[in-house]
């Protein structure tokens, strides 16, 4: 008998499910508050060097101070990064002059920054602008290499130790590393805390969606899904929000930490996966979550006639019998041919995603419109974004709208390096519409891959793509530094990076309508 037999019997859509799916979506409205945070936490405002011993020019304006110590650019801007070692008192009489030979040299005395916008962030605390610029990038990129390990960690251990036990433990880490992270003192103590809070999230960003898809039946598992995908959108506009009302680093970090308690309290009520217990050997712990399951859906004939013994019988699952805590490992997912293919191919599109995704998402001053409005917008297009995708992947198929969502993902962006920068606002137009067929791309693959594998290497799967994904997540903020090469090499990267990865999901099987596998036999 297979698992969703036993779900058409108590029950595979009802009171139950919904109340997991509602529960696991607190959780998922808190990710994107993280994971998109660095737009805000890192933002560097417009600044300059600062001027030493301005008292001595009492007698001039402050724009004339700035005229004999701070070298313009060509559209009349004054620079962020340098400044003349001498005052040029000459640019006075004719500011059209040429400041003397060998004058401009590098800020010596720090920066004054434009508060307006925001109180504080990392980039004035610590000064991480002009050559310490890769260092304020970098933030992002340990944040993922946290992610990316934290994938590896809890892929593992969820599939050995449980799906619900792991989700809380990576909870209660990500409050402690969270608040660390707002007390931090130095750029170090940032680094590795933001690093650890990564690490802890990268397990929420894993678990969710398993476990609540491991209750559901087939009929309704693209719908639970996209559901629990577009709490991911409300998470990223309520960023938006919490940003635009909140402007120091520090108290920012502890409002989008903040709500992670209120999913380690909502947590109390769910149970672990019934088809994970039944797989390594709980067969009592399963009965009593199924008899729950019946009780709720309305099902009490089923609740009353079920004993124990009876159940045990029934459910007979067709994969290979296993002691709890089997041998299954990331190894297992390279050993068989199909299964090879499946992790390669999926690796690499998720790679795509990822890569496209982030690198959109912290452009936010790219497009011509506000950065708190972009964020916004960004997060409101992904909500029908999703919805088309919850009617497309049940008619075109998982494979194709993967494909397709993710090439024009890198379309939109390569078209964006064609559009000139004065025509802002079809390039708004267009940077939506790519973060639309970005986000269901990235909806897509959460559903396509929980499909993907069986149920004994479901959870090692989705680590080894979340690993993948995070090393594409990782990348996507350094690239935005290639632009001292070319101004358009960062996007052309994104848009080739996308376009190839989303090709290479041609190549791996449709799973619409497909039960989930149970072993590894029922892959090859």
């Amino acid at each position: 008998m297979k698992f969703e037999d036993l779900l058409l019997e108590i029950g595979g859509f009802g009171r139950f499910q919904i109340l997991i799916l509602f529960i696991l979506c607190l959780p998922r409205i808190n990710l994107p508050m993280h994971f998109l945070l660095h737009n805000f936490l890192a933002a560097t405002p417009s600044h300059r060097c600062a001027i030493p011993h301005q008292e001595a020019f009492v007698n001039l304006t402050m724009e004339e101070v700035l005229l004999i110590s701070i070298p313009r650019e060509p559209d009349g801007t004054f620079r962020s990064c340098e400044m003349f070692s001498q005052p040029q008192f000459h640019l006075l009489l004719n500011s059209s002059l040429q400041p003397e030979n060998n004058s401009i040299q590098h800020c010596q005395h720090g920066w004054v920054y434009n508060h307006s916008q925001f109180t504080s962030t990392i980039s004035t605390e610590w000064d991480l602008v002009c050559e310490h610029r890769g260092l304020n990038q970098a933030t992002a990129t340990f944040f993922f290499i946290g992610v990316t390990m934290g994938a590896m960690v809890f892929g593992y251990l969820s599939d050995r130790f449980g799906r619900k036990a792991m989700l809380l433990l990576s909870l209660v880490c990500s409050v402690i590393f969270g608040m660390l992270s707002a007390a931090s003192v130095s750029y170090s103590m940032l680094a590795v805390t933001r690093t650890l809070t990564g690490v802890a999230l990268s397990g929420v960003s894993l678990i969710v969606l398993p476990l609540g898809m491991e209750w559901v039946d087939i009929q309704h598992r693209t719908f639970s899904g996209i559901l629990t995908s577009i709490f991911w959108s409300i998470g990223n506009m309520l960023l938006a929000m919490v940003a635009y009302l909140v402007r120091e680093w520090h108290w920012l970090l502890v409002a989008v930490t903040g709500p992670c308690l209120l999913s380690v309290v909502c947590l109390w009520w769910v149970p672990e996966s019934a088809r994970w217990l039944i797989a390594n050997g709980k067969v009592k712990q399963a009965h009593r979550h199924v008899l729950r399951c019946a009780r709720m859906n309305g099902r009490k004939d089923f609740a009353e006639d079920m004993p124990l013994t009876t159940y045990a019988q029934r459910i007979v699952l067709q994969w290979e019998q296993k002691k709890p805590g089997g041998s299954y490992s990331y190894i297992s997912l390279f050993r068989t041919p199909v299964l090879r293919k499946i992790s390669l191919c999926s690796g690499a599109v998720w790679f795509g995603v990822a890569f496209s995704y982030y690198g959109m998402s912290m452009n936010l001053t790219g497009f011509g419109l506000n950065m708190y409005l972009s964020q916004f917008v960004f997060g409101v297009i992904e909500i029908p974004a999703k919805i088309v995708m919850y009617m497309v992947v049940n008619r075109a198929g998982r494979r194709q709208s993967q494909a397709w969502t993710l090439i024009l993902t890198g379309l939109c962006i390569g078209a964006n390096v064609i559009i000139p920068k004065p025509f802002t606002s079809l390039r708004s137009v267009v940077a939506i519409m790519g973060k639309g067929f970005s986000e269901a791309a990235f909806t897509t693959v959460f559903l396509y891959t929980s499909e993907l594998y069986p149920t004994v290497l479901r959870q090692n799967g989705m680590g080894y793509t979340s690993f993948v994904a995070r090393l594409g997540g990782a990348l996507a903020p350094l690239v935005f530094l290639l632009d001292e090469v070319w101004r358009s090499l960062p996007e052309v990267t994104y848009c080739g990076v996308a376009v190839c990865c989303g090709s290479v999901a041609f190549l791996l099987p449709e799973t619409l309508n497909v039960r989930l596998p149970e072993g590894i036999e029922d892959m090859e």
